[in-house]
């Protein structure tokens, strides 16, 4: 059996309780060692045999889980972050199936909500955006052209820039292209849980500067939007005196 494990956004503590189930019982696992917090193989079994992905094709992995399957084996392929988001996996799940080897899929704390975490931020604040985007820069991957950073600009919605740090200057300039005003709030978070994480608080029109005074190039998240402000929102009908719910009787202001 294959679990395909999220390994969260970079603190070892942060990967699912299952997450870490899974690598106490793995016999085999195939981690992606140039972005995994090394600290989560601690939680494996002595015994069990480690392979990092990074000096790996896919048919080396592949290979791997094969002979592992011959053995009845587990194994455990160690993603970062959340496997679902530009992890690759499709690619591989799709070998499986093509050699009958059953898989699973347990989830992780993707980077954007390890960088919310560590900034204390919400990026659905009523009144000021009520959508999250996921996106990233096209390079070595290409995007489709639909879905351009100019064309998600527009919306003026919260923003999370995957795999981009490399690129700041021209993303700073789509950014304000597609609708951004300059002056939009921005942040820059490298290795976000991670213990040498750093986080760089900057506008849209600085990204690039920001970055390169900061000596960013790889390993970082992009936030963008009027929700980094922390202000200037509504508060939630959720929790008002006159908002009915199934547990909860709704009262107007003048009965308090």
């Amino acid at each position: 059996m294959v679990y395909f494990v999220g390994a969260g956004s970079g603190a070892a503590d942060l990967i699912t309780v299952r997450g870490m189930r899974l690598l106490e019982k793995a016999n085999i696992i195939i981690y992606t060692g140039s972005l995994v917090n090394p600290e989560l193989l601690d939680y494996a079994h002595k015994d069990s045999l480690k392979y990092n992905s990074a000096y790996m094709t896919l048919d080396e992995v592949i290979d791997v889980i094969k002979d592992a399957e011959k053995e009845s084996k587990v194994t455990v392929r160690l993603h970062t972050g959340e496997p679902s988001l530009y992890g690759a996996v499709r690619e591989q799940m799709d070998e499986l199936d093509r050699f009958g080897i059953n898989y699973e899929s347990c989830p992780g704390v993707s980077a954007c909500f390890g960088a919310a975490s560590s900034m204390n931020l919400e990026y659905t604040l009523p009144g000021v955006s009520q959508s999250l985007i996921i996106t990233r820069m096209e390079g070595k991957t290409k995007v489709p052209e639909k879905e351009s950073i100019e064309s998600f600009a527009h919306h003026n919605a919260s923003m999370a820039i995957y795999l981009s740090s490399g690129m700041l200057f021209e993303l700073s300039k789509r950014l304000i292209d597609g609708g951004y005003s300059e002056d939009t709030p921005a942040a820059i978070i490298y290795k976000a849980t991670w213990p040498d994480e750093k986080i760089i608080n900057t506008k849209v029109k600085d990204i690039g500067i920001a970055g390169k005074e900061n000596n960013i190039t790889k390993t970082a998240i992009v936030l963008v939007g009027a929700v980094l402000n922390k202000s200037d929102y509504q508060k939630s009908r959720l929790y008002a005196p006159d908002f009915e719910t199934e547990f909860r009787h709704g009262h107007s202001n003048s009965e308090f």
